[in-house]
C-alpha cells in the first residue's frame, strides 16, 4: 500500500513538474518579441547571422527572429520603410541613396556584419594562373547597377589598371538570384557569384572560381544592419539586443573551426553538402569576410562612399553621424 502511495505522488510530482516546465516555456516563448529581418540574399557570406539564429542567441535575448528574403537592397529598403520589416539586412549603399533622396525617416545602420565583397569570379574555362588583365577583351555577367556587388568589382578593377567600360563588357541586366543560371545556359565567359552559387557551378564542372573579389575591394561596411530612425529611437532596447546577438555570432566564427561553422550552415542551406560548406565557411573564413566586431567606423564609411562615386552613383556624400546609429558601438572597442 506505501509502495502504491510512493508510486502515486512520484507520478504527482513528474506532471506537475512536467506542466510547470510546459507553462514556463509557454510563457518563455510568449515573452519574446517579434522582429523581421529582410535580407538581401540568402549566401552562406552571413554565415555569422544564421549562426546566431541557429545557436539561440536571438532567442538569449529575448527576440523571435524571422528572416525574410528580399532578393536585392531596393526591396529591402521598401520593406523597411513601409514597416513590413522592422530591420533590414543590405549594404549601406542602399541606406545613402533613401538620405540623399531626401526620406524624412530615413534609414540608419547600427550594426556591421561583413568587411569585404561576397562575390567569387567564376571562370568558363580553367585558368593555372589567373591575372585580372585576363577579363580584357572579355563578357563578365555582373551585379545590378548601383548594387555593392557591381560597384566593388568595377572598382577593383579601376585599382588594377582596368577600364570596366572600355576593356572588357559587362553585363548588368541579369537579375542576381539568376546569374547562375544564366551562367550554365552559355551566357558570358565570366561571372560574379556568391556562395554556395560558386562552388555549386565548380563542382558540376560549369566552371572555375579563379578570384574572391573581397581581396581586391578592400574593408568596408558591406553587408549591415538597419533600421528607420523613428525605429531605432522608439526601440533602443531592440536595436541593443539584435546587436548584442550578432556580435556574439561574429565571435562565434572567429573562435571556432570551420566544420563545426558549417554543421550549423546546413540547417539553412539543406541542398549543400557539408564537405562542400566546410570549403565554403573556410573560403569566406580565410579571405577575412566578415567583420571582427559589429562596429563601422568612419574610415569604413567612406571608402564606401568612394567607390559608390567612383560607379558614378552618387552626388554627394552621406555623413556618418547621420546614418551610421554608433551608440552601442563603445560596448564593443
Amino acid at each position: 500500500m506505501k509502495r502504491k502511495i510512493c508510486l502515486t505522488m512520484i507520478f504527482l510530482v513528474v506532471l506537475f513538474a512536467s506542466i510547470a516546465i510546459f507553462r514556463i516555456n509557454k510563457h518563455d516563448s510568449s515573452d519574446l518579441k517579434k522582429i523581421t529581418v529582410a535580407e538581401v540574399a540568402h549566401s552562406v557570406f552571413y554565415a555569422p547571422q544564421y549562426v546566431s539564429h541557429g545557436l539561440g542567441y536571438f532567442k538569449d535575448e529575448g527576440l523571435d527572429v524571422e528572416f525574410v528574403l528580399a532578393s536585392g537592397a531596393d526591396n529591402v529598403m521598401a520593406a523597411v520603410l513601409s514597416g513590413d520589416a522592422q530591420i533590414g539586412f543590405s549594404g549601406t549603399e542602399a541606406t545613402i541613396y533613401v538620405y540623399n533622396g531626401g526620406e524624412k525617416d530615413y534609414v540608419m545602420t547600427f550594426a556591421g556584419l561583413t568587411q569585404k565583397d561576397g562575390s567569387f569570379l567564376v571562370s568558363r574555362n580553367k585558368y593555372d594562373n589567373f591575372k585580372l588583365d585576363d577579363l580584357k577583351g572579355k563578357n563578365v555577367l555582373g551585379g545590378r547597377v548601383g548594387g555593392m556587388p557591381e560597384m566593388t568589382f568595377e572598382w577593383a578593377l579601376k585599382q588594377n589598371g582596368i577600364d570596366p567600360k572600355k576593356d572588357l563588357s559587362i553585363d548588368t541586366s541579369v537579375a542576381f538570384p539568376a546569374m547562375e543560371g544564366a551562367f550554365i545556359g552559355g551566357n558570358g565567359d565570366f561571372v560574379t557569384l556568391f556562395e554556395p552559387n560558386a562552388t555549386s557551378v565548380e563542382k558540376h564542372g560549369y566552371g572555375y572560381v579563379v578570384a574572391y573579389i573581397g581581396e581586391l575591394g578592400g574593408s568596408v561596411p558591406y553587408t549591415a544592419y538597419n533600421a528607420k530612425k523613428s525605429y531605432i529611437e522608439d526601440n533602443p532596447d531592440v536595436i541593443k539586443k539584435f546587436t548584442r546577438a550578432i556580435d556574439k555570432g561574429l565571435k562565434y566564427v572567429y573562435s571556432h573551426d570551420d566544420k563545426d561553422i558549417a554543421k550549423i550552415m546546413l540547417d539553412y542551406f539543406p541542398d549543400t553538402t557539408l564537405d562542400d560548406m566546410i570549403k565554403i565557411v573556410n573560403r569566406y573564413k580565410s579571405g577575412d569576410a566578415w567583420k571582427k566586431n559589429i562596429m563601422i567606423n568612419e574610415e569604413e564609411w567612406n571608402h564606401i562612399q568612394e567607390i559608390i562615386e567612383a560607379a558614378g552613383e552618387l552626388d554627394k556624400y552621406a555623413p556618418y553621424d547621420k546614418l551610421i546609429f554608433n551608440k552601442y558601438f563603445k560596448d564593443y572597442e
